[in-house]
């Protein structure tokens, strides 16, 4: 990458897509837009309606835009969802070179290698990540270039996912009017900026939830071990507080946003306010404590489902903590409450830059730093120019336009 980049994250979820800016000057990263609209056309984190969604994303990039004043032509985007599967693969070649030095021809060949599996007719590989080269049996090697040997092995997980959602969502955001510069899983990408080196390495649970869906995602030795998708998340909240409330689910959004909590404890009676009831024209008011009282028990839901997903995948005993994200996790209380149902520490996490201290933009900052440090060789400028500006040119592989599945097949190089 040059000294000054842009870089474009789009997040599409359920509630809201979100584009984020973020401009890379000399390695350190700013966050110089931020754009986000109410997302039509998604249910649960599926894609439903494709023209309600190409709007969404579309709004979302032109409020990115007038916040900064830049055309936005290319984008890094999001996947995830209960389509997404990983399994592990070992690849295997013998080294080239006649002097036995290992180069990035032997790396890329072991890495096709390591991608010769079989798969459903429906499923096609997004990607391989690495979790260890091996050197003539020698483990634990991260980057084997320079090193002899005559036998390169790679220990890899892919990523697989369903040709349909895949395809549908890069048909909608080239339907926006964008070129796609890669599709980035977005537990990799929130986990590399929510957790540590150490957390990622002694077994750690990345809880993104999100408005129709929870992602859980167990890190462990270092990398993405295990994924899995809940069907519920905040939307069930705002259903069940408009319910409760006997009110629409838009003013049970905003009463959730503005009086809502996780934890009845910490609810204050003394706060009231007026609800409109449907179907009439007359208020009632309500406290606090009455709001938390229908939101808390829906949240230890959660948490228990989340709970017992570890345990279904395996690693119930193994976790040593859990780290939680998304917008949900956003009202007040829910730390403490998910510490008190999960039995273990717990933390939230959120991006440590102005304009997006919130845990729903931890995946499309995360994306954001994926790029700039697993993505940068060859990956541009992502598109960018200035408006009455002089052009941020693209390099030449940011120019080229590859077929869709070669650019899904490109993605993700060098995450270890």
């Amino acid at each position: 990458m040059s000294n000054n980049d842009i870089i474009v994250s789009l997040d599409i979820g359920t509630s809201k897509v979100r584009a984020i800016i973020g401009e890379l000057n000399d390695g350190a990263i700013n966050i110089i837009g931020v754009g986000s609209a109410d997302s039509e056309g998604i249910r649960k984190g599926a894609i439903v309606d494709i023209d309600q969604t190409v709007k969404s994303i579309r709004n979302a990039i032109e409020h990115a835009e007038r916040m900064v004043d830049i055309q936005i032509s290319e984008v890094y985007v999001g996947i995830q969802g209960n389509h997404i599967a990983l399994q592990t693969n070992h690849g295997v070649v013998a080294v080239s070179n006649e002097d036995r030095e290992i180069g990035e021809e032997d790396i890329e060949r072991v890495l096709q290698a390591a991608k010769v599996v079989a798969l459903p007719p429906e499923r096609e590989i997004i990607n391989l990540v690495p979790k260890q080269y091996l050197v003539d049996g020698l483990e634990g090697i991260a980057d084997p270039r320079g090193m002899i040997g005559v036998r390169l092995e790679v220990e890899a997980t892919i990523v697989t996912g369903t040709k349909t959602a895949i395809h549908n969502l890069m048909r909608c955001v080239e339907k926006a009017g964008l070129r796609i510069s890669g599709v980035i899983l977005l537990s990799l990408a929130s986990g590399m900026m929510t957790l540590s080196k150490d957390e990622r390495m002694v077994g750690t649970v990345l809880a993104d939830i999100g408005a129709g869906s929870t992602t859980v995602a167990i890190f462990d030795q270092g990398g993405l071990s295990a994924i899995s998708t809940i069907p519920i998340g905040g939307e069930y909240v705002t259903n069940d507080i408009a319910y409760g409330l006997r009110t629409h689910t838009d003013h049970a959004e905003r009463l959730k946003i503005k009086f809502g909590g996780a934890s009845v404890e910490e609810a204050d009676e003394s706060i009231t306010f007026k609800v409109t009831r449907m179907g009439s024209n007359l208020e009632k008011e309500f406290t606090q404590q009455d709001l938390v009282s229908i939101i808390e028990p829906r949240m230890q839901e959660i948490f228990h489902l989340i709970r017992q997903e570890v345990d279904r995948l395996g690693y119930g005993e193994k976790e040593t903590g859990y780290v939680l994200t998304g917008g949900t996790v956003s009202l007040p209380g829910t730390a403490q409450l998910a510490q008190r149902e999960l039995d273990a520490s717990v933390r939230i996490a959120l991006p440590n830059y102005i304009g997006v201290k919130d845990p729903a933009y931890s995946s499309g900052v995360g994306m954001i730093q994926y790029v700039s440090k697993y993505m940068g060789a060859g990956s541009g400028s992502g598109g960018t120019e200035k408006k009455a500006a002089p052009s941020r040119k693209a390099s030449p592989a940011a120019s080229s336009k590859p077929g869709m599945i070669e650019r899904l097949k490109n993605m993700f190089n060098e995450f270890i």
